[in-house]
């Protein structure tokens, strides 16, 4: 009989620690590139909510010939507001619901805003206005 010996392959200590490091190297230049992408996609979903609620807004114009006051606020679009009464309501509102911002706060609404029409915005990641801010102004 033929005397078989397996020899047996594993990787030496040395070897497991070079892809070890390279791993730690990789990770350390990925990782923050990927930890900013949730900021970007909660204020990529802000525009799209205000996109929303600015065209839900100008149908409430083309209905009742002007937006809601400030003080009925954006409400005015899933409940009909009483004072002053719209012209023409759309029985069943203009939106199912009014969304949340990405950071859990109710969107504010101005009309007349400072633009002279009206101004649908979020205050942002720390809820102060400031610079951060993201509102119909600023979308194209």
């Amino acid at each position: 009989m033929k005397n078989i010996q397996q020899k047996q392959r594993g990787f030496t200590l040395i070897e497991v620690m070079v892809v070890v490091v390279i791993l730690g190297i990789l990770a350390a230049i990925l990782v923050p590139k990927v930890m900013d992408r949730p900021d970007q996609a909660r204020k990529t979903k802000a525009r799209q909510d205000i996109r929303a609620l600015e065209a839900a807004l100008n149908l409430y114009k083309l209905d009742n010939y002007v937006y809601p006051t400030t003080d009925q606020g954006l409400e005015a679009l899933i409940q009909e507001p009483s004072s002053p009464e719209p012209a023409n309501w759309k029985a069943g509102g203009y939106l199912d619901r009014l969304p949340l911002d990405p950071w859990q706060q109710p969107y504010l609404f101005l009309s007349p805003g400072d633009n002279g029409t009206i101004d649908i915005f979020s205050l942002g990641p720390d809820q102060v206005p400031s610079d951060d801010d993201i509102g119909n102004w600023a979308l194209q």
